[in-house]
């Protein structure tokens, strides 16, 4: 078991971050191998979580803070991970260029793994079908379990979604989102009849204290705050649920889902962002109507990149169809 005793020049440091830049001068010094030197520091807070790397021979988590004379054992060298492709998922892939790749989400299928043993995610099934993209990424915690990710949607909504396949086209389309010059359109079914037809909500967003949710940003919210901005529609009401048009100007996580609930007018299946009320809405004929899962779905998105301008339509699903169906 290989160990480093944490001298004072060193001491006052997370122990993430210190094996993290430890590692990378190991390229340099190439002193005795603690850790693989190519080990990113998502993977060093996965091995910490696992109990594969330890302080004086106990757990700890990834902030934790070193003293000097702190001993760090790692169980064994860390090995080179990789994600594993996964080639039958259903996926319905809508478009395929040199740099990008445009597919239908199905409802119910995660984004991306939390772990390299994970397998059943978009991300396994996207570099079975491109292995390119395995290395795309920006670099961040984590940015290798999530490669040619430039956005994302929520496990339980469907619709269009856009991946890079290129470094170049993942750089620029990061740039597009981050800068508001992608165009978004969702439906949504919300409970009741909204009393604005037409509007902006501009609330900003916070992760709640036990990073479970999103709540709306307080003067006492403790977590970083973010701007956030949704502008809604009515399309038709029904006895007591509404269908909205959805653009969101900004890319929270939860956005819409958070904002909707604000107003009290929450996404009908929304198992996280709802009323405390268990009452179901009913259709005009007096059936109770439910949702097996959130129903949100990205309907368009529209951008433009290096000169060349996309537009992407995802068909409503089958179950968002049949609920708006019974609502008649």
């Amino acid at each position: 078991m290989k160990k480093i005793i944490i001298k004072k020049e060193n001491s006052g440091q997370r122990i993430d971050k210190f094996l993290s830049s430890y590692a990378k001068a190991s390229a340099d010094k190439k002193p005795e191998v603690f850790l693989n030197m190519e080990i990113t520091r998502g993977e060093i807070i996965r091995m910490i979580k696992n109990g594969k790397i330890k302080v004086n021979n106990k757990n700890i988590k990834p902030s934790y803070v070193l003293k000097e004379g702190d001993k760090i054992s790692a169980e064994r060298k860390a090995k080179s991970e990789k994600l594993i492709p996964k080639d039958n998922i259903k996926i319905k892939i809508i478009y395929q260029d040199k740099n990008i790749i445009v597919i239908d989400k199905p409802d119910g299928l995660k984004i991306h793994p939390n772990n390299f043993e994970e397998k059943n995610t978009l991300v396994n099934f996207l570099i079975s079908k491109f292995p390119e993209i395995e290395n795309i990424n920006d670099g961040s915690t984590g940015s290798d379990l999530r490669p040619g990710i430039v956005h994302r949607l929520d496990k339980d909504t469907s619709g269009v979604m856009i991946i890079a396949r290129k470094q170049e086209s993942f750089n620029e389309l990061k740039n597009l989102f981050k800068n508001r010059k992608v165009e978004k359109k969702y439906l949504a079914v919300v409970r009741g009849k909204l009393k604005n037809k037409k509007g902006v909500i501009e609330k900003p967003i916070a992760r709640a204290e036990n990073y479970k949710k999103q709540v709306i940003a307080g003067g006492k919210t403790k977590t970083k705050t973010r701007s956030a901005v949704t502008e809604y529609e009515v399309i038709k009401e029904y006895d007591s649920c509404s269908l909205l048009e959805i653009r969101p100007k900004t890319g929270r996580t939860h956005q819409i889902r958070i904002h909707l609930f604000s107003l009290g007018h929450p996404v009908i299946g929304d198992e996280i962002y709802k009323l405390k009320s268990k009452i179901q809405p009913f259709s005009s004929s007096g059936l109770k109507l439910n949702a097996k899962r959130q129903l949100l779905h990205a309907q368009e998105i529209k951008f433009e990149l290096f000169r060349k301008k996309y537009y992407f339509q995802s068909k409503i699903p089958d179950d968002f169809t049949n609920f708006l169906r019974n609502l008649d």
